[in-house]
């Protein structure tokens, strides 16, 4: 295995990894950026209210994207075990 190779490997799976908890990511973005907007509205500042609609969000964007997560994932490592052999080397 040379460092190109290695270099190539560690970077198709950082993009992966970043692709995968990318919807995850914005969901839960985009609920604390709703509910700053609502606490600051309403002069609500109660730190714990910000958890539960991240949590439901993040939840919701696993529910919705899990099928095509899973897709990723497999089609990933269905190519790390079929070029398993130009890995190890000769």
């Amino acid at each position: 295995m040379n460092p190109d190779m290695v270099v190539s490997l560690t970077t198709k799976t950082l993009e992966i990894a970043l692709l995968l908890a990318a919807p995850m990511l914005i969901f839960g973005l985009v609920a604390g950026l709703i509910v700053s907007i609502f606490q600051a509205a309403t002069q609500i500042q109660e730190m714990t209210l910000t958890f539960i609609p991240k949590i439901l969000a993040v939840v919701l964007a696993m529910v919705i994207f899990f099928p095509w997560m899973l897709d990723v994932m497999i089609s990933f490592t269905i190519g790390l075990f079929t070029n398993l052999n130009s890995y190890i080397g000769k």
